[in-house]
């Protein structure tokens, strides 16, 4: 099974859940807000992928981090601020049980899925 991770409100999500549902492709959704986020899987995403290319320093809650915080981020303070704001997290990540994809793009998705 499909799984897409992140927070309902969010414009990418939208996108990349519209393009599921109209492929029809089964997934579950996977709410930061509401379900939280797990240490043990966000681990095993930051070996799959590297924490660089979760942490969204293009997001509002990047910028809400002070200075000092952002100058000195590293694997051990990026996990740990993932952990407590996980919508800092770059939006969607998506596990379709053979990789772990994270943002969307149509193109992305269509070679994921093979559509």
């Amino acid at each position: 099974m499909t799984t897409i991770y992140g927070i309902p409100n969010c414009d990418t999500m939208k996108k990349a859940r519209k393009w599921l549902d109209d492929q029809d492709i089964d997934y579950h959704f996977h709410n930061f807000k509401k379900a939280g986020l797990d240490e043990a899987l966000l681990l095993r995403w930051t070996e799959a992928v590297g924490w660089e290319k979760l942490l969204n320093k293009r997001g509002m809650m990047w910028r809400k981090l002070d200075q000092e915080t952002r100058d000195n981020i590293d694997k051990g303070s990026a996990i740990r601020i993932m952990l407590e704001t996980p919508s800092i997290i770059k939006r969607p990540v998506l596990d379709d049980g053979k990789g772990l994809y994270v943002g969307f793009s149509d193109t992305d998705y269509r070679g994921i899925f093979g559509k």
